[in-house]
């Protein structure tokens, strides 16, 4: 796959992840650096995290274009929060794209490490719901890992299926898409059949 490709998929899936967070801040009617905050914590937080546990350079320090296109989701959302709500189906299926992507690349970065490979998919289960996780937390409500809804599963699949990739061909170009494919073929199932994990129950 293209290095273009990826680099802008990236941006792309960077600038859905900071307008769920800027969403969240139009929910409570927060003012435009509230916007900022929540798109900033949602774009970028969870590949913070991971490049902090991998002791590594943190990937918007190195690249400032990614803390940019967070706060220029944030001031886009702030003034057509109306307009982007009533295409949020539209938003759940490019979120879902981002999950995806990120899961792939966020493995596939703590793997090239030299990571072993446990930890390579929790760094690409962190690097796309962390954030989000982040932001539920600073907004006091359930986060997303607790959630029924088939979402950090579909994150897993696109870490493990990656590994497994590599393992059978050893080609990284060929193993991202192919993993990036299966991780939103999950979270497109869940969206469009309402799949949720079964919950514990006592007795």
């Amino acid at each position: 796959m293209p290095f273009d490709l990826l680099y802008y998929a990236g941006l792309a899936g960077i600038a859905v992840f900071a307008i769920s967070g800027a969403l969240a801040a139009a929910e409570k009617e927060l003012d435009i650096l509230g916007f900022i905050l929540f798109a900033t914590v949602t774009g970028i937080g969870g590949g913070t995290v991971r490049d902090l546990i991998l002791g590594v350079e943190v990937a918007w320090v190195a690249s400032p274009i990614d803390l940019k296109t967070c706060i220029g989701a944030a001031i886009v959302t702030y003034f057509a929060a109306g307009q982007i709500i009533r295409r949020q189906r539209v938003l759940v299926w490019m979120d879902a794209m981002g999950l995806a992507l990120f899961s792939v690349l966020g493995t596939a970065k703590a793997y090239h490490l030299g990571a072993d490979p446990l930890v390579a998919a929790a760094m690409g289960t962190i690097t796309p719901t962390f954030g989000s996780i982040i932001r539920d937390i600073l907004l006091d409500r359930s986060p997303v890992l607790l959630q029924p809804e088939i979402y950090v599963t579909a994150a897993i699949v696109g870490s493990f299926s990656y590994l497994a990739f590599m393992n059978v061909w050893g080609q990284p170009d060929l193993s991202i898409l192919l993993a990036i494919t299966c991780a939103f073929i999950v979270r497109g199932a869940a969206i469009i059949f309402d799949l949720r994990l079964p919950k514990f129950k006592q007795g």
